[in-house]
C-alpha cells in the first residue's frame, strides 16, 4: 500500500487503474493543471533542473527521494496515508461508528465546502509566490521555495482527487473552478483573504510560510480527524509535507534575525539599515501583520459552522484522539476573549461554538514556540530586544475585534489613536521599499544575500554550497 507506482500517468496509491471513470476524469484535468502551472507557477525557472524531494511511499519508514528534475516534470499524484484498521469516528454524534468510506448523503454539501476551501489555498500560495525566484537570496533558498511550490501543487491534486472521486459532477465543476480563481484577482479571487495578499519579498515569504502555512497545519490536523476516512487519510499524508513548509519559514526568519544581530554586534551604534540588513523593529512589524492576517483564517470566535462540523463528525479538534473528555462537548464550556462594549474580557462560553477559538489557541501556542527560538538567537548575541506576538485582537478583519481597534498589547483604541500609531505596528511604505530594495538575486552556489545568514546545514546531507538549482 505504501509504495507509489511511478509508471502510471498519474502516480497514486489508490488503485486509480481500477476505476476507469475516475482515471479518465483526472487525466482530462491533468493538462489543465499543467497549463495553470506553466502560467501561474514559478516564473523564469520552469526549464531549470531543481534538486527536489519526491514522494516514493507514504509509510513511516520513508517516503521521499531526492534528485534533479524540471518542475513541470514533477510527478504530482494522489497519495493517501495507510488506512487504520477498524477506524471509528472519534467525536460528535457519530462517535464510535465505523469511519465513512463514502460521503454521507446528508453531509454532502458541507463536506464538499470544507474540501474546496482547503483545496483553494494550495494553488493560491503558488500564485502569490511565483515572482520570488527573481530575487532569491541563494540557490539553497530558491530550491526550498520550489519544493514548497511543487508540494502545494500536489496538495491541490489531493483535494481534486476527493472532489472527483466522491462528488460527481459537482466535484468536477469545483475542480475546474480551483484552476480558474486567481490570488488577488478582483473578479475571481481566492476564497480566503490571506491568500489574496501579495508576497512581494522574501521576508514576507518566510513570514507567510511560518504563520500561514502553520494555519494550514492546524486545519489539516482537524480534517485528519474527520469521520470521512478518505479525507482523513489524505490530510495525514499532507501534514508530512507541510512540516517542511513551516521549517522553511521558521529557519528563514531565524537566519534573517541572526544576520541582523551579527551586524548589530559589529556596529552597535549604527542603524542596521546602513549595513544592508533588516532591523528588528521592521521584522516585528512584518510579524505583527502576518500573524494577525493568519489568525483570521480560523474564523469567528463563536461559530455555528464550527459546532456543526464537529457534531456531524466532519472536522475534529487538533489531536482529538489524545483528549480525555467525552468528545461530545454538549455540556462543556471554554474560556474565550469576548468584546463587551469598550472592554475585552475572558468569558465562559459553550464549547461547541467556540471550537475555532480553541484551535486558534493551539495555533498561538505553537507560534509562540517559534518566536521563542528567534528570541534565543537575539539573546545569544547579547541584544536586549524581544520579538512578541501581538494580542489576538490586533489588526483583525474577522471576529469580535473586527469592528474595533486593538493595540499589540491588547488595549482598545480610538480610531484617532490607531491612526497615530499604526505605522509603529505594521509595515510602513518605507519598510516595504527598503526591504524590496534589498531583494537582489544571488545565484552563485554557496553565496548568500547580505541580509540573511547561511543555514547551519544543506538539504539531504548536501553541502550548503551545493548547486541546488542548475542555471547553466
Amino acid at each position: 500500500m505504501g509504495s507509489i507506482d511511478y509508471l502510471e500517468r498519474i502516480p497514486n496509491n489508490v488503485d486509480l487503474a481500477g476505476n476507469r471513470r475516475l482515471q479518465r476524469a483526472l487525466e482530462e484535468w491533468q493538462p489543465r493543471f499543467l497549463e495553470w502551472w506553466r502560467d501561474m507557477g514559478p516564473e523564469g525557472y520552469q526549464a531549470r533542473d531543481v534538486y527536489l524531494r519526491t514522494a516514493i511511499s507514504v509509510d513511516a519508514q520513508g517516503w521521499a527521494q531526492f534528485g534533479y528534475l524540471k518542475m513541470p516534470d514533477y510527478r504530482w499524484g494522489i497519495f493517501l496515508a495507510e488506512p487504520e484498521p477498524n477506524r471509528a469516528i472519534a467525536f460528535g454524534d457519530h462517535k464510535g461508528e465505523p469511519a465513512w468510506q463514502e460521503v454521507p448523503g446528508e453531509y454532502r454539501g458541507t463536506l464538499r465546502r470544507l474540501i474546496v476551501t482547503q483545496g483553494d489555498t494550495e494553488p493560491a500560495s503558488v500564485e502569490q509566490q511565483r515572482h520570488l525566484g527573481r530575487t532569491c537570496p541563494s540557490l539553497y533558498d530558491l530550491r526550498n521555495l520550489f519544493q514548497v511550490n511543487v508540494e502545494e501543487g500536489r496538495h491541490l491534486w489531493a483535494m481534486v482527487y476527493l472532489l472527483q472521486a466522491y462528488f460527481g459532477r459537482d466535484g468536477r465543476e469545483e475542480a475546474e473552478a480551483l484552476l480558474q480563481r486567481r490570488s488577488g484577482d478582483t473578479d475571481k479571487p481566492r476564497i480566503l483573504g490571506a491568500f489574496n495578499e501579495k508576497t512581494p519579498d522574501w521576508l514576507s515569504f518566510f513570514m507567510f510560510s511560518f504563520f500561514t502555512d502553520r494555519d494550514g497545519k492546524y486545519q489539516l490536523a482537524s480534517l485528519a480527524e474527520s469521520g470521512f476516512d478518505p479525507l482523513s487519510r489524505t490530510c495525514r499524508f499532507m501534514l508530512t509535507e507541510e512540516a517542511h513548509h513551516m521549517f522553511v519559514g521558521e529557519s528563514g526568519v531565524g537566519r534573517i534575525v541572526q544576520r541582523t544581530c551579527e551586524i548589530m554586534k559589529q556596529h552597535p551604534n549604527d542603524d542596521p539599515r546602513t549595513h544592508g540588513v533588516i532591523d528588528l523593529p521592521a521584522i516585528q512589524r512584518y510579524l505583527n501583520f502576518h500573524f494577525s492576517v493568519s489568525l483570521d483564517l480560523f474564523g469567528s470566535e463563536i461559530s455555528t459552522n464550527a459546532a456543526n462540523f464537529y457534531t456531524l463528525g466532519l472536522k475534529g479538534r487538533f489531536e482529538e484522539t489524545k483528549k480525555t473528555d467525552d468528545h461530545l462537548l454538549k455540556n462543556a464550556t471554554y474560556r474565550i476573549i469576548t468584546l463587551d462594549k469598550d472592554r475585552l474580557l475572558e468569558t465562559e462560553q459553550p464549547a461547541l461554538p467556540t471550537l475555532n477559538e480553541r484551535l486558534r489557541d493551539d495555533y498561538v501556542a505553537d507560534c509562540q514556540r517559534g518566536v521563542d527560538r528567534w528570541n534565543r538567537i537575539i539573546r545569544e548575541h547579547g541584544i536586549d530586544v524581544h520579538l512578541r506576538l501581538p494580542h489576538r485582537g490586533f489588526h483583525r478583519a474577522i471576529g469580535a475585534c473586527a469592528e474595533v481597534r486593538v493595540s499589540p498589547d491588547g488595549r482598545l483604541l480610538s480610531q484617532a489613536d490607531w491612526d497615530a500609531h499604526k505605522h509603529e505596528w505594521l509595515p510602513t511604505e518605507a519598510d516595504k521599499t527598503y526591504v524590496q530594495n534589498l531583494m537582489k538575486g544571488v545565484t552563485e552556489p554557496g553565496k548568500f544575500a547580505s541580509w540573511i545568514a547561511a543555514p547551519a546545514r544543506g538539504v539531504n546531507g548536501q553541502p550548503v554550497d551545493f548547486e541546488y538549482v542548475r542555471l547553466a
